[in-house]
């Protein structure tokens, strides 16, 4: 059995450094994708697309996303977190800094700036595991994963409501410049901070000397299968409340454009905090002798159920006070997830839970395409969004299903 009992230390450990920065690698990559969904209102009345050409615009991303996901797992088990996930901050903030320039060039210009953004944005989680993986000790691992996912949540708040002030006070492009400029901020703190290696205290380090991954045995696994699943389940709820909230909110209720923004922002606050919660109370079961495999499926289940049940109700939302508060426990339910399948992959197999990531989220991007281009389809079909959040909640009671089956929290990799 492996020692979960860490040495105490006075000074700053090179680990809580890690954490914090890709923690806020998460939290600028959210920043520079989630303005858009705020930005594409007035780009759309502007550029005069519809809403099928904004649903096509806010999904472009994930092409990108997509196509190195894999790749960028590999190459991050293979070069290590430092160097892969360094270069990518730098590529995706560029590229946000090019987006208005591409937008008033032509639709085909912006179309391939936000691919390239997304290819950036593909690092960010295997990098982040991976270092995850060499620098934070077991009986920390939970909590690293949750704070650096609740990542996600924290960019999504901020970007929301700072880009509806923004493009009131200032215009829409501004939004790009402004988040586009953290990258290259964040990345003089990287260099410096980060070393290459691992913790050598570790008693289960990620072994830094690269190794053949062993793709066919992955493949095999159906604990591997399980996090791929739910990654897809999870990330369909995900990229649709992300992408979508700020049109529903102004479409339905009628809201101006920064109380828009406001209001999405509030169910991703509660992410935040739900997120670190559910990561601490993980790190707690675990500690006091409960079975991996028992922590994540509660976990995953409470995430994907509890999300379900609060995208159903939706649609009945007599008001955009009670339509938030329903969001608010479905972002906050989903969020537990992160205890749940997000950190299964440092489990089973911590050596290659960036490429698990990669390959996993893989699937999670798909939703990313085609969830939030058939959630336009759909909302332009039948002029409501109710199609759209029951087709949601029924894949995650799906999700919870397989993962009840077929999950596991043993460690099957060395």
């Amino acid at each position: 059995m492996t020692d979960r009992t860490a040495a105490p230390t006075t000074r700053w450990p090179v680990s809580r450094t890690v954490v914090l920065l890709c923690f806020a690698a998460v939290f600028i990559s959210y920043l520079d994708r989630s303005n858009l969904s705020v930005a594409a209102i007035p780009m759309q009345q502007e550029l005069g697309w519809t809403e099928s050409v904004k649903g096509l615009v806010l999904s472009s991303f994930f092409v990108g996303y997509l196509l190195l996901q894999v790749g960028s797992g590999w190459l991050t088990n293979r070069y290590g977190g430092r160097r892969v996930l360094g270069a990518a901050v730098l590529w995706w903030s560029l590229f946000t800094l090019l987006t208005p320039l591409a937008a008033r060039y032509s639709l085909p210009a912006l179309l391939a700036a936000r691919i390239a953004l997304g290819i950036g944005e593909a690092a960010v989680f295997p990098g982040s595991f991976n270092m995850l993986a060499r620098w934070v000790r077991l009986e920390h691992r939970t909590r690293a994963v949750a704070l650096v996912s609740s990542g996600v949540a924290m960019g999504t708040v901020i970007a929301l409501p700072v880009t509806g002030w923004i493009i009131r006070d200032f215009g829409w492009p501004m939004a790009f410049y402004a988040f586009g400029a953290l990258g290259f901020l964040w990345a003089m703190g990287w260099y410096p901070l980060v070393r290459e290696g691992r913790d050598p205290a570790m008693t289960d380090p990620a072994d830094a000397a690269p190794r053949t991954v062993p793709w066919g045995r992955l493949l095999r696994a159906p604990a591997v299968w399980a996090i791929i699943i739910n990654h897809f389940c999870h990330n369909w709820s995900l990229y649709v409340l992300l992408a979508w909230l700020p049109s529903y909110f102004k479409s339905t209720f009628d809201v101006s454009l920064a109380s828009a923004g406001l209001l999405s922002a509030a169910p991703w606050l509660c992410s935040f905090a739900m997120a670190n919660a559910a990561g601490a109370w993980a790190d707690r079961m675990l500690t006091a002798g409960m079975s991996a495999t028992r922590v994540r499926r509660r976990l995953q289940c409470l995430g994907l159920l509890g999300g379900a049940t609060f995208l159903s109700l939706i649609p009945l939302a007599p008001s955009a006070a009670i339509a938030t508060v329903l969001m608010c426990g479905a972002a906050g339910a989903l969020a537990c997830c992160m205890a749940g399948f997000g950190a299964n992959g440092l489990d089973i197999a911590p050596r290659y839970a960036d490429v698990i990531w990669g390959i996993s989220n893989t699937a999670g991007t798909i939703p990313g395409i085609v969830g939030v281009y058939v959630t336009g389809w759909l909302v332009e079909q039948t002029g409501a969004y109710t199609a759209p959040f029951l087709v949601t909640a029924a894949i995650s009671v799906g999700g919870a299903v397989v993962y009840v089956l077929m999950g596991s929290g043993e460690r099957q990799f060395d």
